[in-house]
C-alpha cells in the first residue's frame, strides 16, 4: 500500500539565509550538510525516546490560536533535544531570549524561542533523554 512515511524536511524562504544558517550554526549548534542545509539522522532523534521509536508530529491549528506568538508566521517548527537545559545554555550564552520559561510536563521538558526571521522554535525533550 502507497502511504507517507513522514516528513522529509522544513524548507522556508527568508531575506538572507547565509546569515539564517550561521545563526541555526551559532545558537543551536547545526552542522552544515554539503547541500546548504542541516541533518538530524532519525537514529539520533530516536535515541531521545523510552520506545526507541521516536516520531515527526504533523498537526493543524485553529487560525485563531495563539500558541505561535509572538511569531506571526503560519508555522512553528519543534525540534527534539537531548539536554534542554545546557542547550538553553548555549542559547543565552548566543545573546538570544526565550520566549517565556521552561516548562516541564509529565512527559518531557519544553523551551520557545525565535529565529532571526520570525519563526518559533519549540525545543523538546523527552523525558527519557539526557
Amino acid at each position: 500500500m502507497a502511504e507517507v512515511l513522514g516528513i522529509g524536511g522544513i524548507f522556508f524562504l527568508c531575506s538572507d539565509p547565509e546569515t539564517t544558517k550561521a545563526w541555526y550554526e551559532k545558537t543551536l549548534g547545526f552542522i552544515p550538510n554539503a547541500y546548504g542545509g542541516f541533518d538530524f539522522p532519525a537514529k539520533k532523534i530516536n535515541s531521545a525516546f523510552a520506545s526507541g521509536e521516536g516520531q515527526v508530529i504533523f498537526a493543524p491549528f485553529k487560525r485563531d490560536s495563539d500558541y505561535f506568538l509572538p511569531s506571526h508566521q503560519p508555522f512553528m517548527v519543534n525540534m527534539v533535544v537531548d539536554d534542554l537545559e545546557g542547550l538553553v545554555a548555549r542559547i543565552t550564552d548566543a545573546g538570544v531570549e526565550l520566549e517565556g520559561e521552561i516548562l516541564r510536563e509529565s512527559y518531557g521538558l519544553f523551551a520557545w524561542l525565535m529565529d532571526p526571521n520570525g519563526i518559533k522554535l519549540e525545543l523538546y525533550q523527552p523525558l527519557s533523554a539526557g
